[in-house]
């Protein structure tokens, strides 16, 4: 079975899911969905990223991921119980509520009387749990054991022209994760239109974003992320997490998909 298809029993392709059973889940899948492609080096094989979204989904199904680092490796900064329950407990739980929720789709389609209540159910149910799965496989990738720092290159660059200074970026990301109420992600994306820079704050796993932006850097906000370490301080965990990004990782996928942007405006122009 070709791996870009969805759960054969579901009779469904990842375009169906998309944007017939879930418009909002469209707007999330324009940028999430994409990583493999963002995630290409120059000399065509996959980086981290793909390489991790690979892992996500395979043989029909949407899988638990596995780290490319020890549950140990982020400490001090993200403790190895914490990493053990988010990933193995919490994130397996969008994966096989994600496979559920596609399959309760598939069989409700084949009814010739839809029931209103039960499609808005599924509708939601399959917006959290795809979320939440897409949004934890890219912040497993964009953090490393030994990381931390500023982002070096074209994406420090770009940084600098959206916020003024990577100092700023990090003021503002950081204000506006701290600052979200209750469960939910900060976000930083690509904007491909405008060929810009911004954050997003998202309340669950719901990434209501611009049609076609992509997530570079996501920071998991939700109390499972921190609470055993940090307890309520959401900021100190916020502040700790800044010392494990992967900027390696997440300038890699940013140049892919600047490339991608100006690969796609020379072929407009020549038309």
């Amino acid at each position: 079975m070709d791996s870009h298809d969805l759960a054969a029993n579901a009779n469904l392709t990842r375009r169906d899911v998309l944007t017939r059973a879930l418009p909002a889940a469209a707007v999330l899948g324009a940028g999430l969905f994409a990583l493999p492609a963002q995630a290409q080096t120059p000399a065509g094989r996959l980086g981290l990223a793909g390489r991790m979204q690979a892992e996500a989904y395979k043989v029909g199904q949407y899988t638990l991921p596995k780290l490319t680092y020890a549950s140990n490796a982020l400490g001090p900064h993200l403790d190895a119980r914490t990493l053990e329950i988010h990933h193995d407990k919490h994130h397996k739980a969008y994966v096989d509520g994600l496979n559920k929720t596609i399959k309760s789709i598939a069989d409700l389609r084949q009814s010739a009387d839809i029931d209103p209540a039960r499609l808005a159910g599924l509708e939601r149910d399959l917006s959290f749990n795809a979320g939440g799965h897409l949004l934890h496989t890219l912040y497993w990738f964009t953090m490393a054991p030994g990381a931390g720092g500023e982002p070096k290159g074209a994406l420090a660059e770009a940084l600098t022209a959206s916020f003024g200074s990577f100092a700023a970026f990090k003021n503002y990301f950081s204000k506006v994760a701290a600052g979200i109420k209750g469960s939910g992600w900060a976000l930083l994306v690509w904007e491909p239109v405008g060929g810009t820079l911004g954050v997003c704050a998202v309340n669950e796993h719901d990434a209501h974003l611009i049609p076609g932006a992509a997530v570079l850097l996501p920071l998991d906000v939700w109390e499972h992320a921190y609470y055993l370490k940090y307890q309520n301080v959401r900021a100190d965990y916020v502040a700790a997490w800044w010392n494990v990004v992967n900027w390696a990782a997440v300038g890699q996928s940013f140049e892919a998909l600047r490339d991608q942007r100006a690969a796609l405006q020379k072929t407009l122009g020549n038309l």
